[in-house]
């Protein structure tokens, strides 16, 4: 009863196609304006950062969008990737609940980000390009896409939050030993990085400057594109293969989640897992509830704003309806770098306004805790980041175990924390805490929101 149950597809099983919400959402997704002009914004307006394949992606409503054949045979290294029943975990808490858990830590980085480093790095070099700049936070991202340059002859340059940059030095190596330049972020590279070190010298960084320096470098030249590693809709179309491999593989099990639960910061994992069973519910399959988790740290869900908002510090990025602390937030500088980006995607923005996601946000610590307790039952240590999905998955649990229902609970455990363990480290030995996010300084940045009424 206690041995871990392994769910593995063939590889002719592997996803051919991603799958795209745009299709069957309820009420279409508010439309993405020009920065300077505030009208909606066109396809050529995004040629200068991203390819036209890419581009056409961003904007589609079609439901279904063919994988290429270049992407596949990259993805057949680690995908399918595997589902596992978390027996040990289940008697550890004494719940009648089914744990389950995808596991993208099987990816050469470790993590899910690859599912679209691959995608991206692929169109990029379709469309002639030699050279993408991008930021990292945690450095999941930075080392997927620099791991994606180097497969298809391109040239990555990562600005990384200055924090995660000195917090994160395997990491940082990770992204240098497969070619790619890495930048602590604010830099003296741009001027975007300038003007913030100029008023904050001592600044730590966010994800919302590191994107202000990626797209400055990237505009200024044309053999150059710009790559994000979440927020769009086209990021977060990318990694519904781990939803859709999933839904196949809890069929095999011969059962079907009740819940499903994972991280948010930008909101690429969530959606991964997540979207491919709300597109069933929404064309009238099976029920469920969809856990979005954040951390009290950053917590743009469970209070941010819901409107119109740069994607970066700069105001360099077209302007999307999400929930937003405001571009100007810093967020303080816990563990989980991968969520501490200040806005949410807009298609999961969009679904919580409706109603069809439930955000949640824990602490750090409480976090921490809940990793180490999976780990010693399951025997793999969750990245920070996948921390927050382990705590509520557990929390349910235990509802389950105070109610005695058994209900069927999936997450995504979207990394590893193998290149993490000085968090692991600072964590045992008492040193990390709990970070409380600056209310004054929300106010200040939302009060500088774009005044936009649509």
């Amino acid at each position: 009863m206690t041995d871990t149950v392994k769910f593995v597809l063939d590889e002719s099983r592997m996803p051919r196609h991603w799958y795209n919400i745009n299709a069957d959402l309820p009420v279409p997704l508010a439309p993405v304006l020009h920065p300077g002009t505030h009208q909606p914004i066109s396809a050529d307006d995004l040629l200068p950062l991203f390819p036209g394949a890419v581009i056409e992606q961003e904007m589609s409503t079609e439901r279904d969008i063919e994988i290429p054949g270049p992407v596949r045979d990259v993805y057949r290294q680690w995908r399918p990737s595997p589902l596992y029943r978390a027996r040990r975990l289940e008697q550890a808490l004494g719940t009648p609940a089914r744990l389950y858990y995808k596991y993208e830590g099987v990816s050469p980085t470790g993590s899910h980000k690859p599912n679209t480093a691959v995608a991206q790095a692929f169109y990029n070099r379709e469309a002639g390009i030699k050279h993408i700049t991008t930021e990292t936070g945690a450095g999941q991202w930075g080392s997927s896409l620099a791991l994606a340059g180097a497969l298809f002859g391109i040239e990555v340059v990562v600005y990384m939050v200055k924090v995660s940059f000195q917090q994160k030095p395997y990491r940082r190596a990770f992204m240098e030993s497969f070619g790619a330049e890495c930048i602590a972020s604010p830099s003296d590279t741009t001027a975007a990085g300038r003007a913030v070190l100029a008023a904050t010298p001592d600044s730590t960084g966010s994800l919302g400057i590191a994107i202000s320096e990626a797209v400055e470098m990237a505009a200024q030249r044309e053999d150059t594109h710009y790559a994000l590693g979440s927020v769009l809709n086209h990021v977060l179309l990318h990694q519904t293969v781990i939803g859709i491999e999933a839904r196949e593989q809890m069929a095999m099990a011969e059962d079907e989640p009740d819940l499903v639960i994972g991280c948010t910061g930008g909101g690429s994992n969530f959606a991964g897992i997540v979207f491919p069973f709300l597109g069933d519910q929404l064309r009238g399959g099976k029920r469920m509830e969809f856990i979005a988790v954040e951390p009290a740290a950053c917590p743009t869900l469970t209070k941010g704003r819901f409107a119109y908002d740069y994607g970066d510090t700069a105001h360099l990025t077209p302007l999307t309806k999400m929930h937003t602390l405001g571009s100007g937030f810093v967020p303080p500088g816990f563990h989980a770098g991968g969520l501490r980006y200040h806005g949410m995607a807009p298609q999961i923005s969009h679904l919580a306004d409706l109603g069809l996601i439930q955000p949640r946000a824990y602490e750090q610590l409480e976090c921490f805790a809940a990793g180490l307790q999976f780990a010693r039952a399951e025997g793999i240590i969750p990245a920070p980041e996948a921390n927050h999905a382990v705590k509520a998955t557990i929390d349910e649990a235990m509802r389950c175990k105070e109610s005695g229902q058994s209900k069927a609970i999936l997450f995504n455990l979207c990394g590893h924390g193998n290149f993490d363990m000085q968090a692991y480290t600072d964590y045992l030995g008492g040193k990390l805490k709990d970070h409380e996010y600056a209310e004054s300084e929300v106010a200040i940045a939302l009060a500088g929101l774009p005044s936009i009424t649509r």
